[in-house]
């Protein structure tokens, strides 16, 4: 497989967790070794991964929180770090989202989340 499908299928994972509100999974791609960041729309930035964790946690404790279906992901490569930008469906409307992860072994694994509104 290729970096670049490598890290296809961990941006594909994130958004399923997310999808299935399964918090083993989302704990899973994020990075334990690393320093992790996560800015949810409207909130303030979240750092370290006990903050991220316990912000996963609120939002698939909500039983009104969103399904969310990714689109168009393009992979950019540097190295051992890899940004996927692309745009997060939703029913309320369309987010644009980056996500960067760091090759962690042989593994892709999530350091920072950020999503957005999309200008109309």
């Amino acid at each position: 497989m290729s970096q670049e499908a490598a890290v296809l299928f961990a941006n594909e994972a994130f958004y399923l967790a997310f999808t299935l509100k399964d918090l083993k999974g989302m704990d899973e791609l994020w990075s334990r070794h690393l320093p992790v960041t996560c800015v949810h729309p409207g909130w303030q930035p979240l750092i370290g991964r006990e903050a991220v964790m316990d912000s996963w946690i609120g939002i698939f404790g909500n039983p009104r929180s969103p399904g969310v279906e990714c689109r168009q992901p393009r992979v950019f490569l540097y190295g051992d770090l890899a940004q996927v930008c692309c745009y997060e469906v939703l029913e309320e409307g369309t987010l644009v989202a980056c996500n960067l992860f760091a090759r962690d072994g042989q593994a892709w694994t999530l350091v920072h989340h950020q999503a957005s509104p999309v200008a109309e």
